[in-house]
């Protein structure tokens, strides 16, 4: 069969190692395969097609220094996890029985109880058989954290099943964004990760493993394995299994685009991920550990882990070009499959790092990780922007230095660049606006608490503060916003959600003068550790309040919180500092000069825009007639998701030349689509258009045709299902709410920069904006000296072009924190 296209150069920073107890790992999983039921009889796999697929080999390469009986382990997992793929896609997704597809994972979850000593019930299928021997084999050596987390990963994994069942069935495509989100649960990686830290002998330590910085090496990791896994069974999924759930297959939709177009694209998606979890290790574990002060015991597990995550990166790849399960002939990345090694090239802006000391290390982190079996490979990189491909660097589209221009123009944004007047989309919006009467009383109301606060007055001594005045909040307007997005609400309730959005876009708008201009981090760390003490969850007293910041969280946290009971206290708490959290992870990235990876822009969004703080508010009004395990389930997490995105890309199209020409900002889709792309601002534009909307269409997918099915599964009664009904009612004013919003306020047109910014601040800002871009390359769709224009796209960009070696000098951007901007 003719391939669909040719495999791109990937970026493998890392050797593939063979683990030399393959042989005994082989032979164990044979014999293991035939007592589950798995072989001859199954009626899914024989003797050949095991021998064929070699997951002995899988393992031996992405576990290569583990011993021979944690290898047999590990690899009769992976035997179990593809037979089980294999097994629903005959039994259910072939035949589309979602029905007999649910009912045989239902019962999974009963052969991994948390108490390891707990009965099981008898196994009636290989599937199950295999799941109860394994979990009773692993749990024994790993702590109840992990027990937890793991037990959590293969639920997902299995269950996720059902929305491709689904999919299927309605031949639907999903979105980009919804494709990565539920591919980490169906896909396994996560799974994978977690397996690492048994191999490894490097579980997680608990007071780490909920951290950002773990979520996100375990979701570009997770990221990096699915993608790469789809180039190479696009053939066998697409073509011959008519499946839906394939990266290429999604671009190739979305982009409208060549097969050829979408599998480059995805690589360079690929490519992106392992350079955020490159930038994750290196920037945000030093900081993680210090902080939450990890002894050396811990953090040398955490090194351990993420050498493993490595270790399997590479690994995988290498079995997928070497196994007959996938397409793996021709192309730029098939010319050579032995070991990978690093090349040479300059200096990388930016991989100088803090030396910060690993216990038990003789010297930096560079050190460290060398020491802990990384090897030289991947500090070459990180040291030199050298990159590795798989096969003819010569070959392909973009050629051996991709990957390293990719991680260049990443850090060489010009701030404060002309963009000149934005392109607005048409705002295809089918829900009614609907604005709470008690709107105009709010309107004074709030400016009068936030002068009672001191929001709109300079405090002495507090650097950054007196940055509105009456006369810039009423243009900013932010009971119009509230009045859309809650429009029941009773005057009180009105005032209250006016102010919650008064103080999330003030201090949005003081982190940056406080914090961003000087590069405090330590400063704006300090700020977020006082802010949590105005938020008292179980009723002790607040401190006095030290500047106004502080002053108008203790009144809205007393006003609202205090009529709440301890756990929905919680819950609010949790939502506002994971905003303000937020605002540090944004500033970090200015302190870098770098433009965010696209996917965990995305994810970082929602936090930055205070989502999950403006739509909560809502969800707490339900009570216990919903029960909270609704809230996590994959469709309540779609819909609520899908519907932030649209918010948020409404505020970032609204936002952009006040961002990116005003403020020198790296936060917004529309700049780090340009980045991603190398496309210009009209291009990036139409992509985020398309996008706003493709969230827009799931959102209603998911209400029509997905919830229905959820109250279904969780046997809801009338009044949760009519309680959940009217949340997704109050999700369409959310959206209807910010979208008017947008269009009524005085924030974003043209005149209203030039009035709140002031002609000299603008002058000046543009000023700063030539000195820093002069013999900077533009990557992300400015001009440069040395730089060509960036390309409009037409259907899909084919790579990154144009950059000249002045942009690997860092500009000095002063920017600031995203946000409701």
């Amino acid at each position: 069969m003719t391939q669909p296209f040719e495999l791109p150069s990937f970026y493998v920073p890392h050797p593939a190692r063979l683990n030399p107890h393959l042989d005994e790992a082989r032979a164990h999983s044979t014999v293991w395969a035939r007592e589950m039921g798995m072989l001859e009889g199954s009626g899914i796999w024989d003797q050949a097609d095991l021998d064929a697929h070699d997951y002995g080999l899988l393992c031996a390469y992405t576990h290569p220094d583990c011993s021979s009986e944690a290898l047999s382990l590990v690899t009769d997992w992976y035997v179990w996890v593809f037979f089980f793929d294999d097994h629903f896609l005959d039994m259910y997704k072939r035949t589309n029985d979602r029905e007999g597809g649910k009912a045989h994972l239902d019962r999974l979850p009963l052969f991994m109880p948390a108490d390891p000593d707990a009965p099981m019930p008898e196994p009636e299928n290989p599937v199950e058989a295999g799941l109860a021997d394994l979990w009773r084999r692993t749990v024994p050596a790993m702590g109840e954290d992990w027990r937890v987390r793991f037990a959590e990963s293969t639920r997902n994994l299995l269950n996720e099943s059902l929305w491709e069942l689904s999919n299927i069935d309605a031949g639907r495509i999903a979105n980009p964004v919804e494709y990565i989100e539920m591919r980490r649960k169906v896909g396994g990686a996560p799974w994978s990760a977690q397996l690492v830290e048994y191999a490894a002998g490097a579980e997680v330590p608990k007071e780490v493993s909920g951290s950002r910085a773990l979520r996100v090496l375990m979701d570009a990791f997770s990221d990096g394995v699915h993608l790469r896994n789809d180039i190479f069974s696009y053939q066998r999924e697409v073509e011959d299994e008519g499946e839906l759930s394939n990266g290429i297959l999604v671009l190739e939709t979305f982009l409208d685009c060549s097969t050829q177009e979408a599998a480059e694209a995805v690589n360079d998606l690929i490519t992106s991920r392992l350079q955020q979890f490159e930038n994750t290790v290196f920037t945000e574990l030093p900081v993680l550990f210090a902080e939450t002060g990890l002894g050396p015991e811990g953090r040398a597990r955490v090194l351990a882990y993420v050498k493993g995550l490595q270790d399997w990166q590479a690994g995988g790849h290498e079995w997928h070009m070497r196994s007959s399960r996938y397409m793996n002939g021709g192309g730029a990345a098939a010319g050579s499959q032995g070991e990978v090694t690093p090349g040479a090239g300059g200096a990388l802006p930016g991989a100088s790092l803090p030396g910060a000391s690993l216990p038990g290390a003789s010297g930096n982190w560079w050190d460290a990780y060398a020491i802990g079996g990384i090897g030289t490979s991947a500090l070459d990189i990180l040291r030199s922007g050298a990159t590795v491909l798989q096969g003819d660097s010569s070959a392909g589209r973009s050629g051996g230095l991709a990957p390293a221009v990719r991680r260049a123009r990443s850090h060489s944004h010009a701030p404060y660049r002309p963009v000149g007047p934005g392109q607005l989309p048409e705002f295809r919006l089918p829900f009614d606006l609907r604005l709470s009467p008690h709107l105009d009383g709010a309107r004074e109301r709030v400016i009068e608490w936030a002068e009672r606060m001191g929001l709109l007055a300079e405090e002495p001594g507090v650097f950054g503060s007196g940055i509105w005045d009456a006369e810039s909040m009423r243009d900013y307007d932010l009971p119009l916003c509230a009045a859309g997005i809650h429009p029941e609400a009773s005057a009180e309730e009105l005032d209250i959600s006016s102010a919650w959005l008064a103080w999330g876009t003030w201090a949005d708008d003081y982190y940056p003068a406080a914090f961003g201009r000087t590069r405090d981090l330590a400063g704006a760390k300090r700020a977020n550790e006082r802010l949590s003490l105005f938020m008292p969850v179980d009723g002790t007293p607040a401190p006095e309040p030290a500047n106004a910041l502080e002053r108008s969280l203790a009144d809205l946290w007393e006003r609202t919180a205090g009529p709440m009971a301890v756990e929905a206290r919680g819950r609010l708490r949790e939502w506002v500092e994971s905003m303000t959290a937020s605002w540090i992870w944004e500033l970090a990235n200015h302190i870098q000069n770098r433009i965010p990876d696209p996917v965990d822009y995305l994810e970082m969004r929602r936090a930055t825009f205070g989502s999950d703080l403006t739509t909560g508010l809502s969800r707490l009004g339900h009570g216990r007639t919903v029960p909270p395990e609704v809230y996590q389930h994959g469709a309540m997490r779609a819909l609520e998701n899908s519907a932030m995105d649209y918010g948020c890309m409404v505020n970032d199209v609204f936002s952009y030349r006040k961002e990116i020409e005003y403020e020198g900002e790296l936060h917004n889709t529309v700049l780090v689509v340009q980045n991603f792309f190398n496309c210009d601002y009209p291009a990036a534009a139409r992509i985020v258009d398309d996008l706003m909307h493709s969230r827009l269409d799931q959102f209603q997918h998911v209400a029509k045709n997905e919830l229905p099915v959820m109250y279904d599964d969780f046997g809801l009664d009338a009044e949760a299902r009519a309680m959940l009904d009217g949340y997704v009612r109050e999700l369409e004013d959310w959206l209807a709410g910010v979208l008017n919003w947008h269009e009524g306020c005085r924030r974003y047109r043209e005149e209203d920069l030039e009035r709140h910014f002031g002609p000299e601040r603008v002058l000046a800002a543009r000023g700063a904006g030539a000195g820093a871009g002069a013999g900077v390359g533009a990557g992300a769709g400015g001009t440069s000296v040395e730089a060509e224009a960036p390309r409009t796209l037409g259907v899909v960009p084919t790579g990154p072009t144009g950059l000249g070696t002045a942009s690997l000098r860092l500009s000095a951007p002063t920017g600031g924190v995203s946000g409701v901007h």
